[in-house]
């Protein structure tokens, strides 16, 4: 019996529910029982599907997989988060690639507000930046198709391709609709940059949170601790976050070990549920060095929380325009076949309680970017008045 033959046997029999997770208690009837307080009804999803199978003339073209996959997209779907999403094997394969640090694209980080797909910033260096693409443009089409509708993985499959293979995107800036053509290529995702400026300030470019960064940013630190730097730029623009770990690791080392890095907590506002992450045990600590922040509007997830922890725990000054406010935290779960399910499992607060999902940080001192980065200019001066 194939497994479309079994699935419309368990659909019809009402236990469908062996498609959703194992250990599931079955009930007589049209009921499938979670526990003694949850119950779900799949007798709507056993009509549905016996007329889909009946009626609709492409059905038996349809691929097994396909069936299943398109049952799991709609009970994601139901939860309305752009960030919980059902990822295939191939989807699966780029996110694991973001994690690495490499792969073949045009270079943006991109999110969801209000409904539109937006790109939260280019990555410095790369095809998108050097079209054009600027922060906040909103993608109306990939390739002549519209993104109405799509989550963040959906556009990442249609934007990323082979090296040498074009993109045309369909934008809207300020108003104003225009495609861009772009050529993908590799795309090595930044790490830590630092060097001196104005004779004794330590300034640190960081554009991602992804698996190296760790690494290369212990070195830097020490580096740093043997130059003559007696003050510090944190520039997290543009950074559209990354693994919560290393934002965890990069936060400690400006942070006395326990200090609160962040609060998580389950659904907004529910204290009973709340942990708080401390700072870790890294090494150089560079705790003794004033320091300013720099963020943008592409300041994101993991950027928030290291911004966060330092305002709060060390009232860093806070220079740029108010952060992206993305702040919720999601872990990667494969799956039998390959695939995965990107879920969102707990929000994060500052330190202070403060909420930034949907809300960003908003910087001490709002300053434009300007014709020769002001925002900098802003950080040296504020930096000099604290050291």
């Amino acid at each position: 019996m194939s497994y479309k033959k079994i699935l419309v046997v368990i659909l019809i029999l009402c236990l469908g529910a062996v498609i959703f997770a194992s250990g599931f208690y079955i009930g007589k009837g049209e009921k499938v029982y979670l526990d003694p307080s949850e119950e779900i009804d799949l007798l709507l999803l056993s009509e549905v599907y016996y007329l889909l199978k009946e009626k609709h003339p492409a059905f038996d073209e349809l691929e097994e997989r396909d069936l299943v996959y398109g049952i799991i997209k709609g009970m994601v779907g139901a939860l309305e988060d752009p960030h919980t999403v059902f990822l295939n094997p191939e989807r699966s394969k780029f996110i694991k690639e973001d994690i690495s640090g490499e792969f073949e694209g045009v270079g943006i980080e991109i999110g969801i507000r209000n409904g539109n797909l937006k790109v939260i910033s280019p990555i410095e260096s790369t095809p998108a930046y050097e079209a054009g693409i600027e922060k906040g443009d909103i993608i109306l089409t990939i390739d002549g198709v519209s993104t109405d509708g799509f989550v963040i993985e959906d556009a990442v499959s249609r934007i990323r391709g082979p090296k040498g293979e074009e993109v045309v995107l369909g934008i809207e800036r300020e108003g104003k609709e225009k495609e861009i053509s772009i050529v993908r290529d590799v795309i090595e995702l930044p790490s830590v940059t630092w060097e001196i400026i104005e004779e004794d300030i330590a300034y640190i470019r960081l554009s991602h949170f992804h698996e190296e960064v760790s690494r290369d940013f212990a070195k830097a630190a020490q580096e740093i601790r043997e130059s003559s730097a007696k003050g510090i730029i944190l520039d997290l623009r543009g950074n559209p976050g990354g693994i919560f770990g290393v934002a965890i690791d990069i936060a400690s080392y400006f942070m006395e070990t326990n200090n609160t890095i962040t609060i998580e907590t389950g659904a907004k506002g529910e204290e009973d549920k709340e942990r708080k992450i401390k700072a870790t045990r890294v090494s150089p600590k560079i705790t003794d060095y004033p320091l300013v922040v720099l963020i943008n509007e592409g300041s994101a997830s993991a950027s928030e929380i290291v911004v966060g922890a330092l305002r709060d725990n060390r009232s860093t000054p806070v220079i740029g325009m108010n952060s992206f406010g993305k702040g919720s935290i999601q872990r990667l779960h494969s799956l039998s076949d390959g695939s995965s399910l990107k879920l969102t499992e707990r929000y994060f607060l500052t330190p202070e309680g403060k909420i930034i999902d949907g809300e960003g940080i908003e910087p001490d001192f709002e300053e434009e970017f300007g014709e020769e980065d002001q925002q900098l200019q802003k950080a040296v001066e504020v930096l000099k008045e604290i050291k």
